[in-house]
């Protein structure tokens, strides 16, 4: 068996650092999730103490995929031969979990002041909704460019950013109830506020689970990883092909080729390590080389 795991790639196989990002994020939540819920009792909105209870559950989203991402960092062990890597996967699954569940009860309740609208202080909510875009607009940035490479950022950024959209329609609400008096509009915004929360957190969810079931990670084709493997100089068959997330930024994969005259070669396999990566973004890979003399036991497109 042949073992090749480069290590000298262009990027880390650490993920980047987001602590200092996390941290001013949770803050600033904090803070706006004591404002919300404050000043949405005071005034009698909805909206304003749904859109807290969400930014609350956004404060546990951040925690939970800071320690995902700080757990992700550290180094393999003889217990944890792959180190924690995996539990920004777990943080992401539990970021998308937390979303849909906070917005059960946001709609049960929503739905019923929407036929009993109380009174609403639209300038209190008008203020203090003006101030959400704000933070959740900044927070989102915070996290701006690592979304498009790492799922974990990615939930965080999406929580923000749809945070920002609903304080938006939140002041829209506001500014419409002061003008035509329809108090409908605030649970109504509640109700737009739960959809735009599912929207996204089945999303997240779904692509989450994927990688905790060891699913081929999005944007890798394996078909195609399967192709280039077989068009390799002196190789007559793959199998045993394996294509899985080991985190929620690398990718690993275990393949047999056969090979009937081959011998040993190294450089023969740090190609393939290095066209892998470059090609379809896996880091980890490990192959086998096989003469053919027998037949594999893994041989079987059936056999796991």
């Amino acid at each position: 068996m042949s073992h090749d795991h480069p290590h000298d790639h262009g990027h880390s196989h650490a993920p980047t650092s987001f602590g200092a990002a996390f941290a001013i994020g949770t803050a600033l939540n904090l803070g706006l999730v004591i404002a919300e819920l404050a000043f949405g009792y005071q005034s009698n909105s909805l909206a304003l103490v749904s859109d807290g209870v969400h930014n609350l559950s956004d404060v546990f989203g951040l925690l939970l995929a800071w320690g995902g991402s700080w757990l992700a960092t550290r180094r393999p062990s003889a217990s944890h031969t792959y180190g924690y890597r995996r539990a920004s996967i777990l943080a992401a699954l539990g970021n998308a979990a937390l979303l849909l569940v906070a917005t059960g009860g946001l709609i049960l309740e929503a739905v019923e002041r929407l036929f009993s609208a109380p009174a609403v202080a639209s300038g209190t909510v008008l203020w203090v909704a003006s101030v959400a875009i704000v933070i959740n607009t900044a927070t989102a940035l915070l996290f701006l460019r690592g979304r498009a490479h790492d799922l974990n950022i990615r939930g965080a950024f999406l929580h923000m950013a749809g945070d920002a959209a609903v304080s938006l329609g939140v002041v829209v609400a506001a500014l419409l109830i002061g003008h035509t008096g329809w108090l409908w509009l605030d649970p109504a915004v509640s109700i737009a506020v739960a959809i735009l929360i599912v929207w996204n957190g089945w999303g997240l969810m779904r692509e989450a689970l994927n990688l905790a079931l060891d699913a081929v990670p999005a944007g890798v084709d394996p078909t195609a990883v399967e192709e280039y493997l077989a068009s390799l100089p002196g190789v007559t068959d793959v199998h045993d092909l394996h294509i899985w997330a080991m985190s929620t930024t690398e990718t690993a994969l275990t393949a047999h080729l056969v090979r009937p005259s081959a011998e040993p070669d190294d450089k023969f396999l740090m190609a393939i390590a290095h066209d892998l990566e470059a090609r379809f973004d896996v880091q980890h890979a490990t192959i086998q080389i096989e003469r053919g003399d027998g037949e594999c036991r893994l041989a079987p497109a059936h056999t796991v």
